[in-house]
């Protein structure tokens, strides 16, 4: 089947289970996509910032990616993050999500060292010919990958690649997401990262949105989209100042740990996170928890 844009509703970045010892628990990625696609997200998004996708081997990424696009087993669609520091990596990544029947690709600028806009151009130039009939999204989150995607290079690509499908930008700029909206006469998907500006994001007319949150508190996620979708603004506002407010405490609570450790508590146990990042303690997971439920944020189990 051709690719379908995802015009509405919300991707979820999913995170990924590890096991006690730190390895990848390919168990559990099952149960938490049936938690997510139960509670309408969109799409999945496996090996994203909220994935920890830069903190696995090659190896790893191809195995998550696999038992994903298994686990899914085409409910949804699957955008699997194949972005890395080199080209060829990122080329083996894209040609490998193809292969395990990912419905596209999503890739980051590569990170770390600084990149000119050329350079950045002859990257995403030879992944999307390597590629050549597969979608692919490209996606900019420049305070990470010290690189930015410029509107004016995100047209370019569009212009000459059909299998440039969409932008998932997480730099929070609004006028680049806007002035590429209307590209390849409307079939180009524009995504909002920040959580901060979904509603925002909506209202200028963008598609959806690939949202962390939505792992651990999908209901509120999903609920602004169907609020502003079904016109009622005021629910929509509502909600998302109730996710400002309950990402505020994921932050301080160490964000990637916390939202693992919520997950735990709505019956998906998904383990701890991939060093250097640090585990946060019970005594913080619980107080997290507690700030959440004072928050009314819907924790019920699984």
């Amino acid at each position: 089947m051709p690719y379908q844009p995802i015009k509405r509703g919300v991707i979820c970045p999913i995170v990924t289970p590890l096991k006690a010892n730190g390895d990848i628990n390919p168990d559990m990625i099952g149960p938490l996509v049936d938690f997510l696609i139960g509670k309408g997200v969109a799409g999945i998004y496996p090996l994203g910032s909220t994935g920890e996708g830069p903190l696995f081997t090659t190896a790893e990424r191809k195995a998550v990616a696999a038992a994903t696009v298994e686990a899914v087993a085409g409910r949804v669609p699957v955008i699997v993050h194949t972005g890395a520091m080199t080209s060829a990596e990122t080329i083996e990544l894209t040609r490998h999500a193809q292969s395990a029947g990912a419905d596209a690709a999503s890739v980051i600028t590569p990170w770390y060292f600084m990149h000119n806009e050329a350079a950045l151009e002859a990257h995403y130039r030879a992944v999307l010919e390597a590629a050549a009939g597969f979608p692919v999204w490209l996606y900019n989150l420049p305070k990470f990958a010290n690189n930015n995607l410029s509107a004016a290079l995100v047209t370019r690509l569009a212009r000459d690649y059909e299998n440039c499908v969409g932008l998932k930008d997480s730099s929070g700029d609004l006028l680049t997401m806007c002035a590429v909206n209307h590209l390849q006469d409307g079939r180009f998907n524009t995504a909002i990262g920040p959580d901060n500006l979904i509603l925002a994001g909506l209202a200028l007319g963008l598609d959806c949105s690939v949202s962390g949150n939505s792992n651990h508190f999908p209901e509120i996620v999903t609920g602004i989209h169907e609020a502003f979708h079904a016109g009622d603004l005021a629910a929509a506002q509502r909600l998302q100042r109730q996710l400002k407010a309950a990402s505020d405490v994921i932050g301080s609570a160490g964000w990637l740990t916390a939202v693992k450790g919520v997950l735990a508590e709505r019956g998906l146990p998904v383990g701890g996170v991939r060093p250097p990042m640090l585990r946060a303690s019970e005594g913080v997971i619980r107080a997290c928890i507690a700030q959440l439920r004072a928050l009314k944020v819907d924790l019920s189990r699984v």
